[in-house]
């Protein structure tokens, strides 16, 4: 059987409406003998009688009203998929892939999405946690439509854009010997011992050739795998850590400022091209940006 056409559905529909086949044809602007012929092809592809000739016009059969309540449901998906379409293609649709950092993640990304899917409320967002060199080869393998890390050499052709600073602190648990210090440079702090993040974390990283830098290493006690823990080995005395500020604030911990260049970090936002971006993606990079 031949698949059945939208005009075919909406004619057959204005036939039942109207009651005659001529009022229908007024009605659609179309020749009282083309909308005959088409009303004998559906009947004829369905092999069964759709509707009842009277002299006073047309009226469905059983099976005509049968297909009539499948038409009105047929052509609403078809107007939906419309809407849907139109939507996508004006960016209050869609499903935007965003890599980002843990730094970025816990400070700053969740108010940002939040207000912007008040806005967008058909937009759909996938959030990825994951390095920040990690990040910036998501988004150039095209895994990632946004990304947002912390400005790090990276080597890969992707267009960045300013997003948030962060500041990274020395945090202490309340009662330590460092508590009470409004200010230090991590050399003089490389005596202690620290609870750190993984090897292959920006901030690590930082740690790493800050005290290489000084022809030292960081005395890594313990390592965890995100703040939560990291903030909780801290304040069971564990070791010192470096982290974000408002991360270490939340969780009550004592933070002193770091002197150190390289603890005040930019986060970027990254694409692989803005011109290629998809509506949705291209509005959420605006958003955050203008954040």
């Amino acid at each position: 059987m031949p698949p059945i056409d939208p005009l075919s559905l909406r004619l057959f529909l204005a036939v039942v409406d109207a009651g005659t086949i001529a009022a229908a044809a007024q009605r659609e602007h179309i020749a009282a003998a083309a909308v005959s012929r088409r009303m004998s092809e559906v009947e004829a592809m369905f092999g069964v009688a759709l509707l009842r000739r009277t002299n006073k016009g047309v009226e469905p059969t059983e099976a005509g009203e049968r297909l009539a309540a499948l038409a009105h449901r047929a052509l609403h998906q078809f107007d939906d998929i419309a809407v849907q379409m139109r939507d996508f293609a004006s960016g209050t649709s869609g499903i935007v892939r965003i890599a980002a950092n843990v730094s970025s993640i816990v400070q700053f990304l969740p108010r940002d999405i939040q207000s912007f899917a008040a806005r967008h409320p058909n937009v759909r967002i996938q959030l990825d946690e994951k390095p920040s060199a990690q990040v910036v080869r998501a988004v150039a393998d095209n895994a990632a439509d946004i990304g947002v890390f912390t400005a790090v050499p990276h080597g890969y052709a992707i267009h960045t854009m300013p997003y948030r600073t962060d500041d990274l602190v020395l945090a202490t648990p309340p009662g330590h010997a460092l508590a009470h210090a409004q200010s230090i440079a991590f050399a003089d702090a490389l005596d202690e011992e620290f609870v750190a993040l993984p090897s292959d974390t920006a901030i690590s990283q930082s740690l790493t050739r800050a005290a290489n830098a000084f022809g030292r290493s960081v005395r890594v006690r313990i390592q965890v795998s995100s703040y939560d823990a990291q903030c909780l080995m801290i304040e069971a005395g564990l070791g010192l850590g470096v982290m974000p500020e408002a991360v270490a604030r939340q969780h009550g911990l004592a933070v002193v400022a770091l002197t150190d260049a390289w603890a005040a970090r930019e986060l970027l936002i990254g694409v692989r091209s803005l011109a290629a971006l998809p509506e949705a993606c291209r509005r959420l990079v605006e958003h955050l940006t203008g954040a």
